[in-house]
């Protein structure tokens, strides 16, 4: 048993120095980011906001498009809820550096509390439990030549009826289940889609007050024809972030505005995507009177009208959750030790108490 505690916990160190490396991939991803944006207003401040606009648009898609082949020569991609946290510290590093000796006390209050606040709310929505749902029994069915195990899930019928469903990122239940989030590392459910509302508010209003600062702080150096060499690359650096944060406002915009659709209406983005895996949102209806074919048509049952579906998404935060107890469980199967049969070893965290578990497999 002892042995088996042992192996858990190195198994965690290993996954704590990968989570390292994974965010420190993320910290040089920021600053390549952060520093080639200096290009665009460096080289095309003359040109209109839609073009140095169009062209740090592609140098985002570009680092983003580098994390696929971070994963293949690094075996570990950058963390994504990393990145965020980084580029969220380097926005106000740059805000504390340059802009806020150009802007007024008030301001500078204003923009300094939502910073604070925004950090407390990524890290809220990061460990809040969205809605997890746990199983009454796990059993291991069937293994595959792979060695795979099989984890049989039961009452699917039950689950769908209490809007239930299945994230393929963290291979869980989750209640009022809308997407994963690579942005947060998390599941958006029913227990935290209040909170990524409001965080999301609090995104699209700290970067349009950055928005606001930088472009004082712009036209003050215009005015006072301060432009020297020192005073000209804190130009571009203010310009440069003035574009990340215009960049992220154009789709956390409509973002919002498809999520305050989806509260008005008692739908999740999964629901409306997937409509057709889920028999509730289904409407058979014959194309022509007397024939047998059957068309099928999106169905809405939990639209109650927009007053209560308001209510509905309040009072979710506060509704006990479906199962009191969760658990979280690893297994490893060992394929090559000298042993009749296949070793396997689980070790569960209930409660923050460990419980270890082995046995053998038979072939």
């Amino acid at each position: 048993m002892d042995k088996l505690l042992q192996f858990y916990d190195q198994m965690k160190v290993l996954a704590s120095s990968k989570s390292i490396g994974r965010c420190t991939i993320s910290c040089i991803s920021v600053l390549l980011t952060q520093f080639a944006l200096l290009l665009v207003p460096l080289f095309f401040s003359s040109s209109p906001l839609f073009i140095q606009l169009t062209l740090s648009a592609l140098i985002l898609l570009i680092v983003l498009g580098s994390g696929g082949w971070c994963r293949r020569v690094l075996g570990f991609r950058a963390s994504a809820p990393a990145f965020v946290f980084f580029s969220v510290f380097f926005v106000w590093g740059v805000y504390f550096a340059i802009v806020r000796k150009a802007i007024s006390s008030v301001m500078d209050v204003v923009f300094n509390g939502e910073m604070i606040l925004l950090i407390i709310g990524l890290c809220r929505i990061m460990l809040k439990d969205p809605g997890f749902v746990a199983h009454e029994s796990f059993c291991l069915d069937e293994l595959d030549e792979n060695s795979a195990f099989a984890v049989q899930t039961h009452n699917e019928s039950s689950l769908l009826q209490m809007r239930v469903r299945y994230c393929k990122s963290c291979k869980t239940y989750i209640q009022g289940f809308d997407h994963h989030c690579p942005a947060f590392g998390n599941c958006i459910g029913q227990k935290n889609y209040v909170i990524f509302i409001v965080l999301l508010v609090g995104f699209i209003s700290t970067e349009i007050s950055y928005v606001v600062c930088t472009s004082q702080f712009a036209s003050k150096l215009q005015v006072l024809k301060e432009i020297t060499t020192e005073t000209d690359s804190n130009l571009v650096m203010a310009r440069s972030t003035l574009l990340f944060c215009v960049l992220q406002v154009l789709w956390q915009g409509p973002f919002l505005i498809w999520h305050v659709y989806c509260i008005c209406f008692n739908i999740r983005t999964e629901e409306w995507v997937n409509w057709k895996k889920y028999p509730e949102f289904q409407l058979n209806a014959s194309s022509l009177p007397g024939e047998n074919c059957h068309e099928m048509s999106f169905k809405n049952p939990y639209n109650k009208g927009i007053l209560r579906n308001l209510q509905f998404s309040l009072a979710s935060v506060f509704t006990p959750q479906m199962r009191v107890q969760t658990a979280k469980f690893n297994i490893w199967f060992f394929q090559d030790m000298p042993l009749e049969g296949q070793l396997w070893c689980a070790a569960y965290l209930v409660h923050g108490r460990r419980i270890a578990c082995a046995g053998y497999l038979s072939n």
